[in-house]
């Protein structure tokens, strides 16, 4: 299994990668990042990481063990009052695997044994049926509709202390 790692500077040049390699793949679920995310994406990073630095949000990234390339990544972002948003993304080889599955459920046991959290919130669009099965498998029960990024989507709830 590749490693779950918490995202560090060290990871950026394979996170980059990740984003560009993929960013056709990804604009077929979630609103594209633009071109600005890449032009941008070393201060971007440092941002994240004094996001994270101060609590806010935990940033996580699937890495592959054989060639150190990043595979998915798992954030929790807008933590606050014991909760926190799960969002994923994985990369378009790594798809089909079992990985995301794996790594919702490491990210889900983080958030609640080292980052104290009792419960989290994701969504997935409807047009993305592997993506709402990954947060169903992982526990997440499904709470209402919404629209992500003006897709219509599936807010999940997922209670970490039961």
């Amino acid at each position: 299994m590749p490693a779950l790692e918490r995202l560090a500077v060290r990871h950026a040049p394979a996170l980059l990668r990740f984003e560009q390699v993929n960013r056709a793949y990804f604009a077929r679920f979630v609103a594209d990042r633009g071109d600005d995310y890449f032009a941008e994406f070393d201060d971007r990073l440092a941002g994240l990481l004094a996001e994270q630095d101060a609590g806010e949000c935990h940033f996580h990234v699937l890495v592959d063990g054989e060639d150190g390339t990043v595979l998915g990544r798992f954030n929790l972002v807008d933590v606050a009052d014991g909760g926190a948003e799960l969002g994923y993304r994985m990369a378009e080889r790594a798809s089909g695997r079992g990985l995301a599955q794996e790594g919702v459920r490491r990210v889900c046991a983080l958030a609640r044994d080292e980052y104290g959290l009792r419960r989290l919130v994701a969504s997935a669009a409807l047009a993305n049926p592997a993506s709402l099965a990954v947060l169903r498998r992982t526990g997440f029960v499904p709470v209402e509709e919404v629209l992500l990024h003006g897709k219509p989507s599936l807010r999940h709830v997922l209670d970490l202390t039961s």
